[in-house]
């Protein structure tokens, strides 16, 4: 099933005022029609559950006090968006996120819990393929992640990741190429394996 992405979700333009009254119910609604996608993508750029749920917890806690300052120059799903990256690239910057990685590695762990593995055999359908690519980018590093999914998938440009990041056009546009070469890297791992090792006849 494909994922909605926020800047596709529409909410009636009276329930966002009523939302933005304090109305609990219409707030309600909000959150039941931005809280998949919002989540979502938090989980994209931040594999660790435990960490994308309290992300996830501050941002709509950030939407629902600034609400009233909405002023609809953006589509809502567009200025939901904003708040949610920005809460995760916070957490990538943060001197916390570089312990989890640290206490990660010192542990023998992957770096990145949570990440899913590459599954092996079976059929090559797109479910199949989607699994793998879904598992490939939670391989990757914090920053190049995050970096391949806001312009590949969201469609930001280099200028609007090299803005959110505080770094230049340059450190966007390599961070993208070398997350596409580790994602060729870790698919083509999948695809050689699913072609050498053996099903086992009890599966």
């Amino acid at each position: 099933m494909a994922m909605t992405r926020l800047l596709e979700i529409e909410l009636d333009p009276a329930v966002l005022r009523a939302a933005q009254a304090g109305d609990s119910r219409a707030r309600a609604e909000l959150y039941r029609a931005f809280s998949r996608a919002t989540y979502a993508l938090i989980r994209r750029l931040i594999p660790r559950q435990a960490v994308a749920d309290d992300l996830f917890q501050d941002t709509f806690v950030e939407v629902l006090q600034s609400l009233h300052a909405f002023r609809g120059e953006a589509p809502l799903g567009a200025w939901i968006r904003r708040v949610a990256v920005s809460k995760c690239l916070m957490h990538l910057r943060s001197p916390w996120h570089r312990s989890l990685l640290w206490l990660d590695q010192l542990a023998g762990e992957d770096a990145n819990p949570g990440a899913a593995v590459l599954p092996v055999g079976g059929v090559e359908t797109d479910a199949a393929l989607q699994i793998d690519l879904e598992g490939a980018l939670a391989h990757l590093p914090g920053q190049s992640r995050a970096v391949v999914w806001l312009y590949d998938v969201e469609g930001y440009t280099h200028e609007e990741i090299a803005a959110l990041f505080g770094k230049s056009v340059s450190f966007s546009k390599s961070q993208l190429m070398r997350a596409h070469l580790r994602l060729r890297e870790l698919l083509g791992a999948r695809r050689e394996n699913t072609v050498c090792m053996p099903v086992s006849s009890n599966f």
